[in-house]
């Protein structure tokens, strides 16, 4: 008997079905360099050895731009951010928060959110993630 499945990420790495949602990555077991994407050698150190790992909800936002122009269908102004989430750095949206410079600030603690991308006409619900403020 299968298991009716009601949700899925969006991305592979976003994990959904292990507790609280949050990514997890390929760590080098050379270098520790991480990576959110499949791998068959290190960027840093040319390992091809990887280890899943979790990584932190919780961050800082180190870069972002409001992005005011996109491509059609694509609702704007979003905030486009580069989060360091406890020494990994993830590429992500600013979420439930106005894209405004009054609300998103370099250095902004924020954390991992989880919103929906639609749902199938099977009832599957594709959950994306984005960053809110802490």
């Amino acid at each position: 008997m299968s298991e009716t499945v009601s949700q899925i990420p969006f991305v592979d790495y976003l994990v959904l079905d292990d507790g609280t949602p949050h990514l997890r990555a390929h760590e080098c077991t050379s270098c520790g360099a991480r990576y959110f994407d499949r791998r068959n050698a290190c960027a840093a150190c040319f390992g091809t050895e990887f280890a899943p790992v979790d990584i932190a909800t919780e961050g800082i936002v180190r870069s972002f731009s409001i992005v005011t122009f996109a491509a059609p269908g694509v609702d704007v102004p979003f905030v486009a951010s580069v989060v360091d989430l406890d020494g990994t750095t993830a590429k992500g949206n600013i979420i439930n928060c106005p894209p405004d410079p009054e609300h998103v600030k370099l250095g902004m603690k924020v954390r991992l959110a989880t919103y929906s991308m639609g749902t199938d006409d099977n009832g599957v619900e594709a959950l994306n993630y984005g960053f809110e403020p802490a």
